[in-house]
């Protein structure tokens, strides 16, 4: 692409905030701490989940950067960064989440492949842009469409970046084109995060944010968009991101009896803790986030400190200036996680739970096994981490 290139080796990476847990140096794929996580309602660039299959795209003259739009279109066009702002902006508040946050959990169950994660493999940012149903008009494409006059029935990005699962071809994924021209739907082409303009890691100039769907379907560094009539066949949408049950493993697996993953499943985990933590008090903050794909609020958070004998309920809370905005509030913040709290009296040896239940009461299940899969993906079961007394250890050891 004429101003945006993809280098061949990693020398050109962009600077990243030295906190972050590296989970893979090349392609580079890191989470922030628990904690700094959960610091803010918005996550900071900084501290937003790194997630890429290759080099970070160079941009080298802005000025020539354009994506093209065509396929089965009659009048394809050249969005050029100009056109893409004379365009209404919008801002959506939305979490992006990856379909592998907590693989590293599901792991220990029975081996899986992909990037191992704990449990910030996900972050919550306003991005600002123009709405593809806006943008597909331009070529004709009216709002609600579910099929172009070309026949064309989904809406195909595709990235500038190289990838190996491609070989060496550029990622890109797909989405129906109903939702593409929903206005509600809140897609996006991007080109600011958090107020300011894209950096690198996150798809300068221009990405994709399809709220409320796995990480993997909002595709960075925009080269081109292509109406197509079937979805689009690339590695990501067809042989990756698919749910299959624990029955299937690598020996009997057939990619084409699954659908890609597209909404993500309601989802919490605890960040005020390790997996094993040691305190010295038995009063304790338990706090974390919740969230739910395709625009389903969170209805309540669950705690239990016992193992799941008994439960009380969280308080939600905000952190900064951003006020929290009811479920039935259809707003852009339907596509937001929220935060919990919980304030407790630990026993000496605790396992703390936390579950949490959409606006259409999906509940996460219990047990990580029942949802075991090879690829690793959407690990929804209860959070759980255990805490001791440093007294009760000190004791036990006289």
């Amino acid at each position: 692409m004429p101003g945006l290139k993809a280098p061949s080796d990693y020398s050109q990476e962009p600077p990243r905030h030295p906190s972050l847990r590296i989970n893979a140096k090349e392609p580079f794929n890191a989470e922030p701490t628990r904690g700094a996580l959960v610091a803010s309602y918005i996550t900071p660039v900084d501290f937003f989940y790194k997630r890429n299959h290759g080099p970070i795209p160079v941009v080298e003259d802005l000025e020539r950067y354009s994506v093209s739009l065509g396929g089965l279109v009659e009048k394809p066009v050249e969005l050029s960064m100009d056109v893409l702002r004379k365009l209404p902006k919008y801002n959506v508040t939305a979490t992006l989440q990856c379909a592998g946050n907590r693989r590293t959990a599901m792991s220990k169950t029975r081996t899986v492949k992909g990037v191992g994660w704990d449990v910030a493999a996900l972050g919550n940012a306003t991005w600002g842009g123009a709405k593809l149903s806006d943008v597909l008009e331009l070529v004709g494409i009216p709002k609600l469409s579910s099929i172009s006059s070309l026949g064309g029935k989904h809406v195909e990005f595709i990235s500038v970046d190289k990838c190996k699962e491609e070989n060496g071809g550029p990622y890109k994924a797909s989405i129906p084109l109903r939702q593409a021209t929903n206005p509600d739907a809140d897609v996006l082409l991007a080109y600011e995060m958090n107020g300011e303009v894209l950096n690198r890691d996150h798809g300068y100039p221009v990405r994709v944010i399809v709220p409320g769907v796995i990480g993997a379907r909002s595709v960075k560094w925009l080269d081109r968009i292509d109406i197509i009539k079937e979805e689009c066949q690339g590695f990501f949408m067809q042989k990756d991101y698919k749910m299959f049950p624990p029955s299937v493993n690598w020996d009997n697996i057939d990619w084409s009896t699954r659908k890609p993953q597209m909404d993500f499943p309601v989802q919490c985990a605890i960040c005020s803790f390790e997996d094993v933590d040691v305190i010295n008090s038995g009063k304790v903050t338990i706090s974390g986030y919740a969230v739910s794909g395709g625009g389903r609020g969170i209805e309540r958070v669950d705690i239990s400190v016992d193992g799941g004998k008994t439960w009380m309920e969280a308080e939600r809370y905000q952190m900064g200036n951003v006020q929290y905005i009811a479920d039935d509030d259809f707003s852009s913040d339907k596509w937001a996680w929220v935060l919990f709290k919980a304030v407790v009296d630990l026993p000496d040896n605790a396992e703390i739970v936390a579950k949490a239940t959409d606006s259409a009461a999906n509940v996460q299940p219990e047990n990580v096994e029942t949802i075991w899969n090879l690829r690793g993906i959407l690990n929804t079961s209860w959070h759980r981490v255990r805490v001791r007394k440093a007294a009760s250890i000190a004791k036990s050891n006289l």
